[in-house]
């Protein structure tokens, strides 16, 4: 027995110097590769320090080209659009009740301030913003990026874009933001938004996003329905007026409204510039904007819920009542009709009546079908200017 373990032990000395042979040769070249290895990486580290951004307790931290790149971007168009971006004040003076023990009552003025955004439109002053940030004013205040103020007068608005356009008269020429092509916009590229707010605590303050949607319908608190472009770009109150640009620095957008219920988050919209520039340029030149119309006041969209309870015959259209003396009740529209077709085009909602309507002219007759009981009867009706 004790020559079996003789033999076997002879047998495996040459097998044992040939695997200590091959484990040093390996554990040389794991040396000679980790030392290559730490060279390769630390002449990777040394070639993009410039990259590096410090971190408050001094440590660097590493940033892809992309990031770097994408911040330079902000930076820069915060520098080129931030001075067309002005801060306005909406002043009005409400009248309040105050008593006094044994003299009564007696009436009080108070100066109520609502803040918001603009845009400079031209070097002279005009500045573009929304209906609902001017709505209302006494006195209108314009505060300028470099600090200067001025008082504006209102060169024309318009509730169903909630666009307006006020003028101030500056000492040197201004800064006008350079406006974009928005039928170009894509979903997904870089959208930055710069406004104020909160008030001029937060002046000045630049978001960035992407564009979320395109063509998205939306009505305001108001009750106008807008197409806008829609943005994950914080948008806040008083943002309102301001500017939505691309990674150009372009203006692209004027920011309006947001969705800030329960659950929703990231969800701000804005006028398309195309639309801006439009409408702007007929408040410039006449003070409003002119639009057909069917001289009716809208009532309700009928929906299959209202022609149920309300036992009606059709379970779609808008209900309608004609204004006193329109051109809707000269052709004999009557109160309580319901349109539910426009040139033998099918009416669902009051946004797609509005959206057939403003395809047409002032004076253009249109055929509008409504249904009245359980008739349907056809009505020619010549369309006349809003608001006449």
């Amino acid at each position: 027995m004790e020559n079996y373990w003789q033999d076997i032990d002879n047998e495996q000395r040459p097998r044992r110097s040939g695997f200590i042979r091959t484990l040093v040769l390996c554990l040389c070249c794991a040396v000679v590769s980790a030392a290559i290895s730490w060279a390769m990486c630390s002449t990777m580290l040394d070639d993009e320090s410039a990259d590096a951004a410090p971190t408050e307790d001094g440590a660097p931290v590493m940033q892809s080209a992309a990031v770097a790149e994408a911040d330079e971007n902000a930076i820069n168009v915060g520098k080129q659009v931030s001075p067309s971006v002005v801060f306005i004040s909406n002043i009005q003076n409400v009248r309040t009740f105050m008593s006094y023990y044994g003299w009564g009552q007696q009436q009080a003025t108070e100066a109520v301030t609502s803040t918001g955004s603009g845009v400079i439109y031209s070097e002279d002053g005009y500045i573009i913003t929304n209906n609902h940030v001017v709505a209302g004013a006494e006195k209108i205040s314009v505060t300028l990026y470099n600090g200067d103020s001025y008082i504006a007068e209102v060169v024309g608005t318009d509730e169903r874009t909630d666009l307006a356009v006020i003028k101030i008269e500056p000492d040197e020429k201004l800064t006008a933001a350079k406006f974009g092509d928005s039928d170009k916009l894509v979903v997904g590229e870089t959208a930055i938004a710069i406004g104020n707010p909160g008030g001029k605590q937060f002046a000045n303050s630049l978001t960035k996003g992407v564009i979320s949607g395109l063509n998205r319908s939306v009505r305001t608190s108001e009750g106008a329905v807008l197409t806008v472009v829609q943005t994950d770009a914080a948008i806040n109150p008083g943002n309102s007026g301001g500017a939505l640009c691309n990674a150009a620095g372009e203006v692209i957008g004027i920011n309006t409204v947001k969705i800030s219920m329960t659950g929703y988050e990231g969800m701000g919209f804005a006028i398309p510039s195309n639309d801006v520039l439009d409408i702007c340029g007929e408040l410039m030149q006449d003070g409003h904007v002119a639009r057909p119309a069917l001289g009716v006041n809208i009532l309700a969209d009928v929906t299959p819920q209202v022609a149920y309870y309300n036992n009606l015959s059709v379970d779609y259209g808008v209900l309608v009542s004609p204004a006193s003396g329109s051109a809707a009740e000269k052709a004999g529209l009557k109160a309580y009709d319901i349109i539910v077709a426009l040139d033998g085009e099918k009416v669902e909602t009051y946004s797609e009546l509005q959206d057939k309507i403003f395809a047409h002219e002032i004076g253009d007759k249109v055929t509008v079908k409504v249904a009245r009981g359980d008739d349907m009867i056809d009505i020619d009706i010549t369309l006349q200017e809003q608001g006449d």
